[in-house]
């Protein structure tokens, strides 16, 4: 799998864009399904940097360690350094226990880099982005690509399947292409479609036990 170079735009703060309102940081989506989108894009960072991968085992799935250099970013080398503490939880149970902080953890990194505004108040979480333009731009890059039937670029392919995957593409997407939808997913390497797909399968479980 083609590496992804995290000096550039990192996954996981185009997915808290894409799922936070532009200009007031406004969440798109339930807390919980926030969360769980958050902590699979911070585990997919790691898998695009090629830290960790999929690990398929007569219907177990859980994270195998490829590399234990540092990641040189906070947020991903602590949760890779409770992936090498761990090696043994399924993938589903990363997935819930990075979500427990996730929002908290990936605003912090975004507002450390000055992508968002600290919070107004003690008791707020809301983040409003620095640039509204440049948080409108992981979603709006996704619909051009929709739009003009574009192949996308790794990174990209991940973060359109993570949204889907979350419900928030019923949301922001200006066009619910089935086709181009499947087709970019099936473009993934193994690994990252396995990583949508447990993202999915968390999301509907959490959908369901609200119920």
């Amino acid at each position: 799998m083609v590496e992804v170079d995290l000096s550039g735009p990192r996954l996981a703060n185009d997915l808290f864009f894409v799922l936070h309102d532009d200009t007031t940081g406004r969440t798109r989506l339930s807390s919980r399904l926030t969360g769980l989108g958050l902590a699979a894009a911070v585990l997919g960072e790691l898998m695009l940097i090629g830290r960790v991968t999929v690990e398929l085992t007569d219907g177990w799935v859980g994270l195998a360690l490829v590399d234990a250099a540092p990641t040189g970013d906070t947020l991903t080398q602590t949760a890779l350094d409770h992936i090498i503490a761990e090696p043994s939880h399924r993938f589903r149970i990363w997935l819930q226990f990075l979500a427990r902080t996730a929002y908290t953890d990936v605003a912090a990194r975004m507002t450390a880099d000055g992508l968002l505004h600290p919070p107004r108040g003690r008791l707020s979480r809301r983040r409003a982005p620095v640039l509204a333009n440049t948080a409108a731009w992981p979603g709006g890059r996704l619909n051009l690509a929709i739009q003009r039937r574009q192949p996308l670029n790794l990174q990209d392919g991940v973060l359109l399947g993570l949204l889907v995957a979350t419900s928030g593409g019923q949301l922001v997407l200006w066009d619910q292409n089935p086709t181009y939808l499947s087709a970019s997913t099936a473009a993934l390497p193994a690994p990252l479609q396995e990583l949508i797909a447990q993202t999915e399968a968390a999301v509907a479980d959490s959908v369901i036990s609200r119920r």
